[in-house]
C-alpha cells in the first residue's frame, strides 16, 4: 500500500456531541482521564467557576459549527470527570444552549455520567427535567473493602442507593463496573455482578481494571490477578450476564435487547463527533478528508483560551489515508457482531482493497470471520483483539 490512496467519501456518518467535564471530587488512583481534583474537595463550595466553564462550552460549540453546518446530531455525552458535580440549573442553561445552536434529534440519547458519591434525588430530577435521558454511574464495585481500595469516595451502601435513585428518574441506566481488582477473587467477582443483575439496568459496562502509564497505580502497582484468575472471572461474567438476557455487543459492554448506547454505537462504527470542553477530542468526515482534533487539557488553560481567542485546539490534523485502516479497525472490530464489509469504504472512503492482505492473514489466523460480507473477529480474535488490530497497522 505504498501508493497514496485518496480519501472519497460519498456520503458522511452519523454525528453525536461529546461535552467533557474535567472536574472531581478526588483523582482515582486508577484513573488516565482528563479529569481534575477540585481546588478544595468540598461538594459545598464547587471548587470550580460553573458558568465560566459553560461560557466557555457554548463558544467552543459556537466556534465548531461551521464544521458541521446542516447536519442532526444523533447523540450527547457529558463525560468527564464527574458532570454530575453541575448544577442541574447548569445543566439546564448548557441544554438549552445546545439546542438553540445544533439541529440535535428529537429523541436524541443523552447521557450523563454520574458519580455515586455526588447522586442526590433532587439533583437527578433536576437533571431529568434538563434533558438528561441516559444515566451512567461509576459503581466500580459494591464492596466497601474494593471500593476504598480504588480510592473511591463511595461506599457499598451509597453505590446501591445511587442506583435505586437514577432508576426512580431515568428509564435508561448503566452501571460502569470492574473487574480484575486488587485481591479480588472469584466469589466476589460473582457477588459484584449478581448485585448489578439485582437492579435490572438495561445496560452494563465491565472493564478489566489495567495498570495505565502515568496514574498513581502505574508507580505504586496493587496486587491484580493474575491472567489465569481474570480468565476465569470474565467467563463467570460472561455466563451470568448472558443468563440474565444481556447481548456482550462490544468487548466491555452488555446490553439488553435493543438496550446499546447509541453514542458509544456511533464511535466504534467510526462515526463522527464533535468534542467539546477540555482536553476534549473530535472526528469530523468531509467529502475528501477526515479530520481529528484535539483541546487544552488544563481547564483553565482552556477557558482561557476560549476567553481570549474563541478557540482552545492543540491540535487539528487530517487523518493520512495510510493510517485510517487502523483506526477503522481499532473501533470497529471491538463491536461482537462487527460491521458490514461495505462500512469500511463508507467510512473511510478508501477501496476495500487497501486491507485485503491483512483480511487474508487474519483470517489464515483464525482472528477474523469467514464471512466476506462482515468485518467481524472471531471469539478468539475478540480475546487477542491488540494482535488483530495490530495486523491493520501500516
Amino acid at each position: 500500500m505504498s501508493m497514496v490512496n485518496k480519501i472519497s467519501l460519498t456520503a458522511l456518518p452519523p454525528l453525536a456531541l461529546y461535552i467533557h467535564f474535567p472536574w472531581c471530587e478526588k483523582k482515582c488512583p486508577y484513573c488516565d482521564f482528563n479529569s481534575h481534583q477540585i481546588k478544595d474537595g468540598t461538594k459545598h463550595t464547587g471548587g470550580f467557576d460553573e458558568q465560566r466553564y459553560i461560557n466557555a462550552l457554548i463558544t467552543d460549540l459556537e466556534t465548531e459549527l461551521p464544521n458541521i453546518w446542516g447536519r442532526q446530531v444523533h447523540s450527547i455525552f457529558i463525560g468527564g470527570g464527574t458532570p454530575s458535580l453541575l448544577s442541574a440549573a447548569g445543566m439546564d442553561q448548557l441544554l438549552c444552549a445546545v439546542r438553540a445552536r445544533v439541529n440535535l434529534e428529537p429523541d436524541a440519547e443523552i447521557t450523563m455520567e454520574a458519580n455515586p458519591g455526588s447522586v442526590e434525588a433532587d439533583k437527578l430530577a433536576g437533571f431529568a427535567k434538563a434533558g438528561i435521558n441516559r444515566v451512567s454511574l461509576g459503581i466500580q464495585s459494591f464492596q466497601d473493602a474494593q471500593l476504598k481500595a480504588l480510592g473511591r469516595i463511595h461506599n457499598g451502601a451509597e453505590a446501591k442507593r445511587a442506583v435505586q435513585i437514577a432508576l426512580d428518574y431515568f428509564k435508561s441506566v448503566n452501571l460502569d463496573l470492574m473487574y480484575g481488582l486488587p485481591n479480588q477473587s472469584l466469589e466476589a467477582a460473582r457477588s459484584d455482578i449478581e448485585t448489578a443483575l439485582s437492579f435490572k439496568t438495561p445496560h452494563l459496562s465491565l472493564y478489566n481494571l489495567t495498570l495505565e502509564p502515568n496514574t498513581y497505580f502505574a508507580n505504586f502497582p496493587p496486587k491484580l490477578p493474575n491472567d489465569d484468575e481474570i480468565d476465569a472471572i470474565f467467563e463467570q461474567n460472561l455466563e451470568l450476564l448472558t443468563k440474565a438476557g444481556y447481548q456482550r455487543y462490544e468487548v466491555s459492554a452488555y446490553a439488553k435487547k435493543d438496550q446499546e448506547c447509541k453514542h458509544n454505537l456511533n464511535y466504534w462504527r467510526f462515526g463522527d463527533y464533535t468534542g467539546i470542553g477540555a482536553g476534549a477530542h473530535g472526528k469530523i468526515s468531509y467529502p475528501g478528508k477526515i479530520t481529528r482534533q484535539v483541546r487544552e487539557r488544563h481547564p483553565e488553560t482552556y477557558m482561557q483560551a476560549m476567553e481570549t481567542k474563541g478557540n482552545a485546539l492543540i491540535e487539528s490534523r487530517d487523518i493520512a489515508s495510510k493510517d485510517l485502516p487502523f483506526e477503522f479497525m481499532l473501533n470497529t472490530l471491538r463491536l461482537t457482531d462487527g460491521v458490514d464489509t461495505n462500512t469500511f469504504s463508507e467510512r473511510t472512503g478508501l477501496p476495500l482493497s487497501v486491507i485485503s492482505k491483512g483480511l487474508e492473514a487474519a483470517s489464515k489466523k483464525g482472528l477474523l470471520d469467514e464471512n466476506p460480507s462482515k468485518l467481524k473477529a472471531t471469539p478468539l480474535g475478540l480475546r487477542y483483539l491488540n494482535n488483530l488490530q495490530e495486523m491493520f497497522l501500516e
